[in-house]
């Protein structure tokens, strides 16, 4: 198409074979499109195009990606406001016609399998190494292993008693994102092997996920972080073997020690779970001994 057409906090470029979804810098503008800058987007990844009137003078013109085309979107699972949706364009009402004219192209080009699932993603996430905090922990992620680092402040005792956790790709096989705009918002890794079909219990005990709250896994920092291990999961595509059988892959360990200061934080919180009646003797120990190797 070769054609600009630009709305409200967002500018769409048309390609020949896909529109380039630029997020313009703003102090009004949504955060999630800040840490975005600027996303691809094959025709082929689209499933549909919608055209609707919008708020206070504005019409909406909405590209629907097909399931399974784009990370973010298929991590998000139809949880993000309006306002925050990248695949929506907000133009001033007297630009209908124009916004008529693009939908109707767009919907021209749409792939012969567009109301299919796509076979595998298409539009890229954002690129590792990603971290956050999450109200019991910091997640961290590399492109190769996703890593749990417990807060002695937030994390339950079922955390502590289960110590960091480091998961390789390959071990995976998908995330589950519940916005932390939400009750019980966390990110959950969702594992091969032997448990892995197990029914999960609350994610503030179990180890392979973290929570969010007061502040903590906000959507502009959490989404981007999932759909880059969502799609690094797709990209690993395990030939059989431990993980695709059911067993579990083996854990990678970190590579970065931790500070001094941080571990005698854990050990004084151990001490207090310990004293608490929420350790045993064998395993305030274990744990204590293990957090010292680290140093």
């Amino acid at each position: 198409m070769g054609d600009v057409l630009a709305g409200f906090h967002t500018v769409w470029e048309f390609d020949t074979d896909s529109v380039l979804i630029r997020f313009e810098r703003g102090i009004r503008t949504p955060k999630l499109f800040q840490v975005l800058g600027e996303r691809r987007v094959p025709f082929e990844a689209l499933s549909a195009v919608e055209l609707a009137p919008g708020k206070k003078g504005t019409v909406v013109l909405r590209a629907v990606p097909r399931p399974g085309a784009d990370p973010l979107a298929d991590a998000a699972a139809g949880q993000l406001k309006e306002s925050a949706d990248p695949y929506r364009l907000v133009l001033p009402a007297e630009r209908e016609t124009l916004a008529e004219y693009y939908a109707d192209e767009l919907r021209s080009v749409l792939d012969p399998k567009a109301a299919e699932p796509a076979e595998q993603h298409l539009v890229a996430a954002p690129v590792p190494p990603l971290s956050f905090k999450a109200y019991d922990g910091k997640a961290g992620f590399d492109g190769e292993t996703v890593s749990f680092r417990w807060f002695w402040t937030g994390a339950s005792s079922a955390k502590w008693k289960a110590g960091d956790q480091h998961f390789a790709v390959g071990e995976l096989a998908g995330i589950e994102w519940r916005s932390p705009e939400v009750f019980n918002g966390h990110l959950r890794l969702l594992r091969r092997g032997p448990d892995g079909g197990d029914p999960p219990g609350p994610a503030d005990q179990d180890p392979a996920s973290v929570v969010f709250g007061l502040g903590y896994g906000l959507v502009h920092e959490s989404l981007p972080f999932a759909a880059a291990v969502l799609q690094a999961v797709q990209a690993a595509d395990p030939a059989p073997g431990p993980a695709a059988a059911g067993c579990p892959a083996p854990v990678l360990a970190a590579d970065v020690r931790p500070a001094p200061a941080d571990i005698a934080d854990r050990i004084r919180h151990l001490g207090a779970l310990h004293d608490a009646g929420l350790l045993t003797d064998a395993e305030f120990s274990h744990k204590k001994a293990e957090l010292l190797a680290e140093l």
